[in-house]
C-alpha cells in the first residue's frame, strides 16, 4: 500500500492509507472532531469508539484528509496501534518526515524522537490519530514494562484522537472525551451502498434496498463486503439477501468473506465475522466469565434478552462485570428498561462462527440447553410474563439442537423437561399449535421409556389438554383412556396423578358430547377430592367446576347454578381477580345463569370477565374470544341482537385466522353468528353460515353428536325462516330418525 505523503513548508501529513473514497455520512460525528479541532488546548484527547465495523477508522481517515485540506497550519500523523511493530513503523516513517532522524541520533529510540519532537512548542499544530487503540495490555501493560501509551507527544498545540472498539478503553484514554459511534442512518447507508455497488439498477426497488440495509445493521463494514460480493459475482440484492437467510452454513460463508478494502490494513481482516472474532479472543484472554456469557448469549435469540435469563456466577458482581464487558465491546446494548439487553444480529452470527470455530458447539449448546431447563418457569399463570420474555430464546436453543450433535447437545431427560414446561405455558397462553409441536416433541423423546413410567405419562397427559385445546377430542379421549388405565393399576384412588387424568378424560367425554360418562366420572373425582383437599384447593374447585360445566350440558341447570356459585364465592375469596381460573369460573357461572332464564345477571357477569380479558390477553387468546362469544351469546337472549351480531362477526374473524376450519370453536362463533343474524332479519347470510357449518360437522362428527344435531335443526329454522320449506321439511326428517333412534 502507499503511503499518502502531503509536505509544506509548515506542514507534514503521514496517513498510511491510499484513499479515502469509501466513507459518506457521519456529518454530525465529523462537525463534533471539528469542533473539538477547533478548541483543542492543553493536549486535548479524544476517543472515537464502536463496534468493529461500524466504521471508526473510515470516519477518522475522512476528518485527517479534511483537516490535511482545510488546515494548512496543521500537521496530520497517523499511528496504527494494531500492534508494537506497526507502531514503531509508523513512527519511524513521522520520524524521517519531520528530518528528525540525523546521524548524531541513531542510537536513540525514535519512538522517544518522535514524542519529543512533538511536545516542542515549536513542532506547531498538529492533529495524532492513534487507529485501532484496542489492545490495553499493548497501550499501558498491568507487567509495569513500557506500553505505547508512553511514546506519545503532549502538547498545548496538539490533538490526539484514538480510536477504539472498546468503552473501557476509550474511558481509559479520553476519560468522558468519548465519541460513541452509532448506527448510520438509513439515507447514509442507502449512500454507502451506492457508491459501493457497480450495478446501479440494483437500487431501484426501495422495498429490496431498504430490507436489505436492515438485515445488515446499516454497518459499513457489512454494506462495504456484501456490496463487494454482490459486484464480484454478479448477482442481485435479493439473491444476496436470500443467501443471508438461507442455511447457517450460507450465512456463515458470507460473514467471513475476506475481500480486500483499500481503507483498511493489509494485516488486519476485512472479513465481517473474523473483525469481531478479534474481539471475541482479546475478551476469552481477559475474562473468562465474560466469554462463557458471549458463548452463551451466541445459542439464544440476539434480541430481547432479560438479565434474569442469564447464567450468573457468584458474588453476582462479577456477572455484572461480564455484562459490563461484553457493553463496553458493544456487543451487548441495554434497552430502555435496563434490565433487557440486544445484539447486534450480525454479532450474533459472529459468534456462533467463532463458537463452531473454537470447538466448543456442541459443549456450549448442552450448558444452554441445562442452564434453561433450571430456570424456565412453571405454567403458573403468575409467570407469563416471564415465559413470554423466554420463549423465543428457548425456542432458538431448540433449533440449535438440530445443527450439534443431537445425541450430545444436552441430555434427553434435560431437553424434554423443558419442552414439557414450554408445551405447558405456550397451552396457559393459547398458543395451542406452538403448545403442540413441543409437547408432542417432548413425548417422542420419553416414547423410550417404560408405559408406566411418571415422565412418560405427564407428557401424555398434557399433550391430552393441548389436543383438546386444539379441537382433537378423539384423538385426546383415546390416549387419555390409555393414562387412565395405566395409573389406575399404579396409583391409589386418591392419588392425585390418577385424579388429574380423571379429571381430563371427564372433559374430553364432555366435550365430545358423552355428557353422561362425563357426569360418572366427575362426581367420582369430586367425591374423593372433597374427602381428601381442603375447601379452597385448585384441584378441588377445578373438578367441582367441571362437573357443574357437565350438569349444565346435561340439562341439570339449577345443579350447575348451586354448585358453580359456589366454585365462584371461594375463588374470589383466594385468587386475584385477573386470575384465569377464577375468570373461568365466573364464566361458567354467567352460561348457567343464562341457561337458566337469569340473563341480566349473565350479560353483567360477562361484562366483566370479557373487560378484564381484554386487559391481560391477546385479542386471539381462546379464552377471550370464548368470553366474548358468551356476552354475544347473552346479549342475544336479552334481546340486544345489534350488539350481538357485531360482537361475533369480530369473533368469527379472529377465529377465521387463527383456528383450522373444523375447530369446534371456530364452528361453534359461526353457528352462533347464524342466530344472531336470523334474528337481526339477515336470513339468507345465516343459511349461508348455517350451510357450511352442517357441512363442516358433517364431515368430523358422528351422526348423532349433540354439536352436529344442533346445527342441521339450526339450518332447518333459517330454511323456514328464508322460505326453502321443503328443505326445511326434509331436514327435520333426518333428525327425527336420528333421535328416534338415539331415544
Amino acid at each position: 500500500m502507499t503511503d499518502a505523503l502531503i509536505g509544506t513548508s509548515k506542514q507534514v501529513v503521514y496517513i498510511p492509507f491510499l484513499k479515502n473514497n469509501q466513507f459518506v455520512g457521519r456529518r454530525a460525528e465529523l462537525e463534533v472532531l471539528e469542533r473539538r479541532l477547533v478548541k483543542a488546548q492543553d493536549c486535548q484527547r479524544l476517543a472515537v469508539v464502536g463496534l468493529g465495523g461500524m466504521g471508526k477508522t473510515q470516519l477518522v481517515l475522512r476528518f485527517a484528509y479534511s483537516v490535511a485540506e482545510q488546515h494548512p497550519e496543521m500537521s496530520v500523523f497517523w499511528i496504527p496501534a494494531l500492534s508494537v511493530e506497526a507502531f514503531v513503523r509508523a513512527t519511524e516513517e513521522i520520524a524521517q518526515q519531520l528530518g528528525i532522524r540525523s546521524a548524531t541520533n541513531q542510537g536513540e529510540d525514535v519512538k522517544e524522537l518522535v514524542k519529543r519532537h512533538l511536545s516542542a512548542p515549536s513542532a506547531g499544530k498538529w492533529l495524532l490519530i492513534v487507529d485501532n487503540a484496542d489492545d490495553i495490555e499493548l497501550l499501558e501493560p498491568s507487567t509495569g514494562s513500557d506500553g505505547l501509551l508512553r511514546y506519545l507527544p503532549e502538547s498545548r498545540l496538539g490533538v490526539t484522537i484514538f480510536t477504539t472498539r472498546t468503552f473501557i478503553v476509550a474511558q481509559r484514554l479520553a476519560r468522558s472525551d468519548v465519541l460513541r459511534l452509532k448506527k448510520p442512518t438509513r439515507d447514509e447507508a442507502a449512500e454507502l451502498l451506492e457508491r459501493a455497488l457497480v450495478d446501479a439498477d440494483s437500487l431501484k426497488d426501495q422495498a429490496v434496498v431498504t430490507n436489505f440495509l436492515s438485515e445488515l445493521e446499516h454497518l459499513p463494514l457489512a454494506i462495504t463486503q456484501a456490496a463487494a460480493y454482490i459486484n464480484i459475482n454478479a448477482m442481485s440484492i435479493s439473491e444476496y439477501s436470500r443467501l443471508l437467510h438461507s442455511t447457517d452454513d450460507d450465512m456463515l460463508y458470507l460473514m467471513s468473506a475476506e475481500i480486500r478494502d483499500s481503507t483498511r490494513y493489509e494485516e488486519s481482516s476485512s472479513a465481517v465475522a473474523t473483525t469481531w472474532i478479534v474481539s471475541f479472543k482479546q475478551i476469552l484472554e481477559r475474562d473468562p466469565i465474560a466469554a462463557d456469557l458471549l458463548q452463551y448469549l451466541s445459542c439464544i435469540e440476539w434480541k430481547g434478552i432479560p438479565r434474569s435469563i442469564l447464567p450468573t456466577v457468584r458474588p453476582e458482581a462479577r456477572t455484572l462485570d461480564a455484562i459490563g464487558t461484553l457493553c463496553s465491546y458493544s456487543f451487548l446494548g441495554k434497552q430502555t428498561d435496563g434490565t433487557t439487553y440486544d445484539m447486534h444480529r450480525l454479532v450474533h452470527l459472529a459468534s456462533r462462527i467463532w463458537l463452531r470455530k473454537s470447538g466448543r458447539a456442541v459443549e456450549t449448546q448442552a450448558e444452554a440447553t441445562k442452564h434453561l431447563t433450571t430456570i424456565f418457569p412453571t405454567d403458573d399463570y403468575t409467570n407469563r410474563e416471564i415465559w413470554r420474555a423466554y420463549l423465543p430464546h428457548v425456542t432458538r436453543v431448540e433449533a440449535g439442537w438440530a445443527s450439534v450433535n443431537a445425541d450430545l447437545s444436552g441430555s434427553v431427560e434435560e431437553k424434554s423437561k423443558l419442552c414439557l414446561q414450554v408445551g405447558k405455558c405456550l397451552r396457559v397462553d393459547g398458543r395451542t399449535k406452538e403448545a403442540l409441536h413441543w409437547l408432542t416433541e417432548c413425548l417422542r423423546m420419553r416414547s423410550k421409556l417404560a408405559e408406566d413410567h411418571p415422565d412418560r405419562l405427564d407428557s401424555q397427559h398434557e399433550l391430552t389438554r393441548a389436543y383438546q385445546a386444539n379441537g382433537q377430542t378423539k384423538e385426546a379421549i383415546e390416549l387419555l383412556k390409555h393414562v387412565v388405565a395405566i395409573r389406575k393399576t399404579s396409583f391409589a384412588e386418591d392419588h392425585p396423578d390418577r385424579l388429574h387424568s380423571q379429571h381430563e378424560l371427564a372433559r374430553a367425554y364432555e366435550t365430545n358430547g358423552q355428557t353422561k360418562e362425563a357426569i360418572e366420572l366427575l362426581k367420582r373425582v369430586v367425591a374423593i377430592r372433597e374427602t381428601s383437599l381442603a375447601e379452597d384447593h385448585p384441584d378441588r374447585l377445578a373438578s367441582q367446576h367441571t362437573l357443574a360445566g357437565a350438569y349444565r350440558a346435561n340439562g341439570q341447570v339449577k345443579e350447575a347454578v348451586t354448585l358453580l356459585q359456589h366454585v365462584v364465592e371461594v375463588k374470589k375469596d383466594v385468587l386475584a381477580e385477573d386470575h384465569p381460573d377464577r375468570l373461568a369460573s365466573q364464566h361458567a357461572l354467567a352460561g348457567a345463569y343464562r341457561a337458566n332464564g337469569q340473563v341480566k345477571e349473565a350479560v353483567t357477569l360477562l361484562q366483566h370477565v370479557v373487560k378484564v380479558h381484554g386487559d391481560v390477553l391477546a385479542e386471539d387468546h381462546p379464552d377471550r374470544l370464548a368470553s366474548q362469544h358468551a356476552l354475544a351469546m347473552a346479549y342475544h337472549a336479552n334481546g340486544q341482537v345489534k350488539e350481538a351480531v357485531t360482537l361475533l362477526q369480530h369473533v368469527v374473524k379472529v377465529h377465521g385466522d387463527v383456528l383450522a376450519e373444523d375447530h369446534p370453536s371456530r364452528l361453534a362463533s359461526q353457528h352462533e353468528l347464524a342466530g344472531a343474524y336470523q334474528a337481526n332479519g339477515q336470513v339468507k347470510e345465516a343459511v349461508t353460515l348455517l350451510q357450511h357449518v352442517v357441512k363442516v360437522h358433517g364431515d368430523v362428527l358422528a351422526e348423532d353428536h349433540p354439536s352436529r344435531l344442533a346445527s342441521q335443526h339450526a339450518l332447518a329454522g333459517a330454511y323456514q325462516a328464508n322460505g326453502q320449506i321443503e328443505q326445511a321439511d326434509e331436514l327435520l326428517e333426518v333428525l327425527a330418525v336420528i333421535w328416534n333412534a338415539s331415544m
